[in-house]
């Protein structure tokens, strides 16, 4: 940590502090001068270098995004598309219930997501369409669909089950297979 530029090592402080604070207190109650103190820097520090709360946890939602090199390697390596949307729906499934408030941020974002992924940055919308794809040319992903419209399709299914978990509905392991199966022969290849 000694190599980070101040700047750097700060943000980093910040985005911990606020992390624990979201999950501790959710995002509603936790305030800047929260995150400040947890930090151990001044409200003046926070606000220089993100310029509020929402952007924090919009920092902290993008390094989960980011954090996609293991999912990356088993499309490399061509395993197989229902197993792989299993995994990625689980891990994003026990992300959403360790991190409630920024899950709902996350699934229901403030603006509508586009057709195309992100280009400037990783993202959860471009893993799953880059899953289709791979779906795709396994012969199991209908291929007469845009795949970046067959993943907001997904995602809108999933988001809507998670949203539902998080305000307290059963939510468990056997329905994100569930709702993996039932959406992947939905979208699955034409007949």
């Amino acid at each position: 940590m000694t190599s980070l530029k101040r700047t750097d090592r700060s943000k980093k402080l910040i985005l911990e502090a606020a992390d624990a604070a979201f999950r501790e207190f959710g995002f509603e109650n936790t305030s800047v001068e929260d995150i400040a103190e947890r930090a151990g820097l001044t409200r003046k520090t926070v606000y220089n270098l993100f310029g509020s709360k929402e952007e924090i946890a919009l920092s902290l939602i993008a390094r989960v995004e980011a954090n996609d090199t293991g999912y990356r390697e088993l499309i490399a390596r061509n395993i197989a598309v229902s197993d792989l949307l299993e995994l990625v729906f689980m891990d994003s499934a026990s992300w959403c219930v360790a991190n409630p408030s920024l899950a709902r941020r996350a699934l229901a974002p403030s603006i509508r997501p586009s057709l195309e992924p992100p280009s400037d940055r990783p993202s959860f919308q471009g893993l799953v369409r880059d899953v289709l794809i791979l779906g795709q040319q396994q012969g199991l992903i209908r291929r007469d669909e845009d795949a970046n419209y067959l993943a907001l399709v997904l995602l809108g299914v999933y988001g809507q089950a998670m949203l539902n978990s998080l305000a307290g509905e059963q939510f468990d392991q056997s329905q994100i297979r569930r709702l993996v199966r039932i959406v992947v022969e939905g979208i699955g290849r034409q007949t």
